[in-house]
């Protein structure tokens, strides 16, 4: 079997433990996933999508960006 294609990483849950022990923060996955398209990773599609066209998302304080960031960078994704 090739893994080659797999991204490697963590999941949103291993971040958002990482980024609890390490600054005490919660991170919803909305932030992560934010975060992450920031950054140029891959994001799957969310299959409890807003049946609204025009939901606004609140965005992810500066704070807890610098942690997520801090999480992926641990986790080798960036």
């Amino acid at each position: 079997m090739d893994t080659s294609g797999l991204q490697k990483g963590a999941t949103y849950p291993e971040i958002k433990a990482r980024v609890l022990e390490q600054t005490g923060l919660k991170v919803s996955s909305l932030y992560i996933s934010q975060v992450k398209q920031k950054c140029g990773l891959e994001v799957r599609e969310n299959h409890h999508k807003a049946k609204s066209k025009n939901v606004k998302q609140p965005p992810c304080p500066k704070e807890k960006e610098d942690a997520i960031v801090e999480a992926l960078k641990h986790f080798q994704m960036i």
